[in-house]
């Protein structure tokens, strides 16, 4: 254990090469330092000088004889410097005689950083080794620091590059998202287009059926099967029909920012309400609203939006139970939006709910029920062709909203309506 701790403690002294071709010189200077605390390590020789630091080169300062046989102090400094992980250890050289200034200059060029006459002062050798020891210590923090310094740019460089490389790429990828957009922008104009064609076309021939039939089964005696055969014909033209006016409907919704006018719910509401007065009679409806918001609307679209709601509710109303429709708004902060769309926004949104008592219907078809032609009832059982809902749909998103729907069965249902308030519409 105290062989360990002795071998910490060396290592973390500063070491201090002495050369010098007189052992009783070595000794000296090793009992003048020894005080100090540092790792001493001893060499006779030039030739003995350079084998050291072969393999050991982690030396704060080399005090260096002048006269030595065979190298000479100088001669052994010009070696020394040649390598590259040598030439920062400061040289001191020892020396006995006098010389005149060009010889001192020489030392000096030849990397020696300064000089040390014999006999030696021990005070003053300890106070030059201890400035240089200072010296070389900070000089070799100022090195590691300038390593980690350069690995840091090194790094900050990859990472200015990899940035440059992502956001070129993301560059990439939004002019590629912007084009995908406007071709699917063009793609669902041609398709709304052909849709609206396809279906006024289908108009004439379905009309014909339906007249023709209707002569043939007034004026002919057909016996019962053959009447209600024609009956069947007759009501599927009238479904179909129905159906194709829905897709007419559907389809025709293009908007352009000229059409969005400010717009008072109320009015739309009570709009809706007058044209469906016949059915709201015969179903012995209740629509209750109060003070609904004013918004940027296509106030046709709008309107129809209350009217399908408004239709929906009395057409899935329980027939044991009058029917109540419940129409109510509230502003929606940003963070009370995030509770019913995924998209983040700093707009401000009304919510509008439409909330009846009818039949009802399974939570898990909350979606499912806002696509095109999706019944969750058979015809036979509620007349329909399954449109309407996908309507609410388009017009909501034309009007950069969003609407969700929540049921229970036999519980009645809830239709969630955001639309952006007129000071936060871009």
């Amino acid at each position: 254990m105290e062989k360990s701790a002795q071998s910490v403690r060396k290592k973390s002294e500063p070491k201090i090469l002495v050369v010098d071709d007189r052992a009783d010189n070595l000794i000296s200077i090793e009992a003048i330092l020894e005080q100090d605390k540092y790792s001493i390590v001893k060499a006779n020789s030039g030739k003995a000088a350079l084998k050291i630091l072969l393999n050991d080169h982690d030396f704060s300062l080399i005090l260096m004889d002048v006269q030595m046989p065979e190298l000479s102090g100088y001669e052994t400094a010009t070696i020394i410097y040649e390598r590259d992980k040598l030439r920062n250890i400061p040289i001191i050289f020892i020396t006995a005689h006098s010389y005149d200034e060009d010889f001192i200059f020489k030392g000096y060029r030849m990397g020696g950083v300064d000089y040390i006459y014999k006999p030696i002062k021990p005070e003053l050798l300890r106070a030059k080794v201890a400035v240089f020891v200072e010296l070389y210590s900070k000089n070799q923090q100022l090195i590691l620091q300038e390593i980690t310094l350069r690995a840091a740019n090194e790094f900050l460089q990859k990472q200015i590059e990899e940035r440059k490389k992502s956001e070129e790429r993301i560059k990439l990828l939004n002019e590629q998202l912007i084009a995908n957009n406007e071709s699917l922008k063009q793609m669902n104009e041609e398709l709304d287009q052909f849709a609206y064609m396809a279906s006024h076309d289908l108009q004439e021939p379905l009309r014909k059926i339906q007249v023709f039939s209707d002569k043939i089964l007034k004026n002919n005696n057909f016996d019962p099967d053959s009447e209600k055969y024609f009956g069947k014909i007759i009501n599927s033209s009238k479904r179909m029909q129905h159906l194709i006016n829905n897709l007419l409907d559907f389809s025709r919704h293009t908007v352009s920012s000229n059409d969005f006018k400010k717009t008072p719910l109320n009015d739309l509401v009570r709009s809706a309400l007058t044209e469906l007065e016949v059915e709201i009679e015969k179903s012995n409806a209740t629509i209750n609203y109060g003070e609904l918001p004013v918004v940027s609307a296509v106030p046709g679209l709008m309107q129809q939006l209350f009217y399908n709601l408004f239709s929906n509710a009395i057409k899935f109303r329980k027939p044991s139970e009058d029917l109540v429709i419940d129409v109510k708004a509230e502003r929606m902060s940003p963070v009370d939006l995030s509770k019913f769309t995924k998209y983040s926004t700093t707009k401000n949104f009304y919510k509008i709910t439409v909330r009846d008592n009818g039949i009802g219907f399974d939570d898990k078809y909350a979606e499912d029920i806002f696509r095109v032609f999706k019944r969750l009832h058979s015809y036979h059982e509620f007349e329909g062709t399954g449109v309407g809902l996908s309507i609410c749909k388009k017009i909501v998103e034309k009007h950069n909203g969003f609407i969700r729907a929540e049921s229970k069965i036999d519980e009645g249902s809830t239709f969630i309506i955001g639309l952006p308030e007129i000071n936060s519409i871009n």
